[in-house]
């Protein structure tokens, strides 16, 4: 059994950045970052390999946030750059028991209690 735990998210202003943590107990092959606004569904944000380093972003984040991973600390992070407001919504951490990194929040077995970031002038 994996337990996640994330920290990090706040309020803060158009174009600022903010950084995301996930802190995992047990072993983890694929993490992910999703992100659920009010009324929206859940929709994948980023994702990584942990033996590799591999990693897939959605389309409207690629090139602003960056997955990254910390083997020592069995850490997941997602900094997130030129924050818009349309970002604003409960990020969560995922894991699943597979080396694939799905985009389908049906694929991931662990999820995280989530964290709220809000993007707002």
């Amino acid at each position: 059994q994996v337990q996640l735990v994330e920290s990090g998210g706040g309020l803060v202003q158009p174009g600022e950045s903010l950084r995301l943590s996930c802190v995992a107990s047990g072993r983890i092959l694929t993490a992910g970052w999703f992100r659920q606004a009010p009324g929206k569904e859940r929709e994948f944000v980023a994702g990584i390999r942990w033996r590799d380093g591999t990693t897939v972003y959605s389309d409207s984040v690629r090139g602003r946030f960056t997955i990254s991973r910390e083997y020592a600390a069995s850490s997941v992070y997602l900094q997130m750059n030129n924050l818009r407001p349309e970002e604003t919504a409960i990020y969560y951490c995922a894991a699943r028991d597979d080396y694939i990194i799905s985009q389908m929040a049906s694929d991931y077995n662990y999820w995280g209690q989530g964290t709220q970031v809000t993007v707002s002038s």
